[in-house]
């Protein structure tokens, strides 16, 4: 299978029409103040505009409010809700638009236990777990990669792997840990927020190359 490739943290048009161009299947619209590559509703409308059909626009909250999901929600077209904090199944299921939930991997967390939480939820279940690294002052865009070793070779959902992943890793870890797909922000940017056409163009062959060669 193919492992898909989302590309997150865009804050430009021009970005999110070279993330298309070059193969991407989704792009991850950052909806958390204190982060650099932050969107507001406008930006977030001028990067869907300029997508073709039939890709995925991603909107990462990180404990926001019921009312802030929901105001982006009636402003922009998104397509996949990710929450990034503590969020609870309830909580994300809650809003009638699919979800995936990020587990950020303290050397605790238990990856099939918290698929299982996610997965049981009775009306409320994820579509997919996106794991990533661990930082007591960041939530997400470390620019570090975990242990790939943790990651179970089985789980109830599909797994998304994040965290410090570029184009001179990403081909070993398709290999390695076989997920459903894998996100990057940091590792394809010229500057935080403005991503790096070249650089995107080359994990994406890199992840081709982990299929072909895993």
């Amino acid at each position: 299978m193919r492992t898909r490739v989302k590309i997150c943290g865009i804050t430009r048009a021009e970005d999110a029409q070279a993330a298309a161009r070059l193969g991407a299947d989704a792009i991850g619209l950052v909806f958390f103040d204190p982060s650099p590559r932050a969107v507001s509703i406008e930006q977030a409308r001028a990067a869907i505009r300029v997508l073709p059909p039939l890709m995925s626009v991603v909107g990462l909250f990180v404990d926001a409010s019921a009312e802030r999901v929901r105001e982006v929600l009636d402003g922009v077209r998104i397509d996949l809700l990710q929450f990034h904090g503590a969020e609870a199944p309830a909580y994300c299921a809650s809003f009638g638009v699919p979800y995936i939930k990020a587990v950020r991997m303290r050397e605790d967390v238990d990856v099939a236990a918290e698929a299982r939480r996610y997965s049981d939820a009775r009306g409320s279940a994820a579509r997919g777990l996106l794991l990533d690294t661990y930082s007591a002052t960041t939530a997400g865009g470390t620019g570090t990669a975990f242990d790939w070793r943790r990651v179970p070779r089985e789980a109830e959902l599909p797994l998304i792997l994040a965290g410090g992943l570029t184009p001179d890793n990403v081909a070993q870890a398709v290999r390695q840990v076989r997920p459903y797909a894998v996100d990057v922000s940091g590792g394809v940017e010229a500057a935080k927020g403005v991503k790096d056409a070249a650089k995107m163009a080359q994990f994406i062959e890199e992840v081709n190359i982990g299929d072909r060669t895993g």
